[in-house]
């Protein structure tokens, strides 16, 4: 249960930067919300796998890269999941594009991201 709060955390961190990102560059730089959701969604996969490798699974045993490697494919699942998300929910069902984030942030969190993390990237079993 502690691992599962912290992951939280680490992802409402992640999610916050990942937010910030998405808002300034539609409503400051003028790009379009998917292009900048996805940009939002690096710089938060970046934060979130640092926080996780050391704080959450303690998993600084196992070497970086090949950890690395598990958190960017399933990461790539995680942004087309978050991208797909956003755009339907944004562009079918006319959701504001930060409803639509959040939305698909948190189905994906706590769907895929948690569990992928937890029994794959971070998991010695693999």
């Amino acid at each position: 249960m502690i691992t599962f709060l912290k992951a939280n955390m680490s992802s409402l961190l992640a999610s916050g930067c990942d937010f910030l990102m998405t808002v300034a560059l539609v409503q400051w730089a003028g790009w379009h919300a998917v292009i900048a959701g996805a940009t939002g969604t690096v710089t938060g996969g970046v934060i979130n796998f640092c926080v996780n490798r050391r704080w959450v699974f303690g998993a600084g045993e196992e070497r970086a890269v090949r950890q690395g490697f598990k958190y960017a494919l399933v990461w790539a699942g995680n942004l087309l999941l978050n991208m797909g998300g956003m755009y339907v929910l944004a562009s079918y069902a006319g959701l504001h594009y930060v409803l639509a984030k959040v939305a698909t942030s948190l189905l994906v969190a706590f769907l895929y991201n948690y569990p992928m993390q937890k029994n794959f990237v971070f998991s010695n079993n693999w």
